[in-house]
């Protein structure tokens, strides 16, 4: 299954697993701090909430920010400990793979690198990916952090004006056919 598809499946699970019972608000709030999804996700549950634009992107934006600082300074000590089972040792190997493909292409360009790589909504990119390469490449965390919360602005318009059309940026109004248009140019 393709990220963006599973970022649409996840969404709806959460909007249906937490349906009635608390706020959309505090759903929308949860998906942007989770990883794969992050902000993505919250937009899109939140069109499927009928969340205001506005209100929507304030509260994925700080969701998918608040646990920037907390990856950047601990995921070492994390993977070192969780490096013990085998499990997740081939997960980190893998993660670690990754940042070293694209390495190149963010030491590059140096912190522009690290901003368009999170600021470029597509499947595997984002604030988690983009904290976890700022701190295996040791990118200092003053410097890591403003670069990812403007690459997740960025990355928010991008998804608010897929999500929520062209005239919701005019009205703040969602446009409910737009989970679906989203899903599409993502793929």
């Amino acid at each position: 299954m393709e990220l963006s598809t599973l970022a649409e499946t996840l969404a709806n699970f959460f909007v249906e697993l937490f349906g009635d019972k608390i706020p959309g608000e505090l759903t929308i709030f949860i998906i942007s701090l989770l990883p794969i999804l992050e902000l993505r996700g919250g937009l899109i549950a939140a069109v499927l909430l009928n969340i205001p634009l506005w209100k929507a992107f304030i509260i994925c934006f700080i969701g998918n920010i608040i646990p920037v600082p907390f990856i950047i300074l601990f995921i070492k000590k994390i993977f070192e400990f969780l490096r013990r089972y085998k499990f997740f040792s081939k997960i980190i190997t893998k993660l670690e793979a990754k940042t070293e493909r694209n390495k190149d292409k963010i030491m590059r360009y140096k912190q522009w690198g690290l901003l368009i790589f999170v600021a470029i909504p597509l499947p595997g990119t984002g604030a988690w990916t983009g904290a976890l390469f700022a701190a295996l490449l040791e990118i200092d965390i003053k410097r890591a952090v403003p670069l990812i919360a403007l690459g997740v602005f960025i990355a928010g318009v991008i998804v608010s004006v897929l999500s929520y059309g062209t005239a919701a940026l005019i009205n703040g109004e969602p446009v409910t056919e737009a989970a679906a248009m989203i899903s599409r140019l993502l793929k």
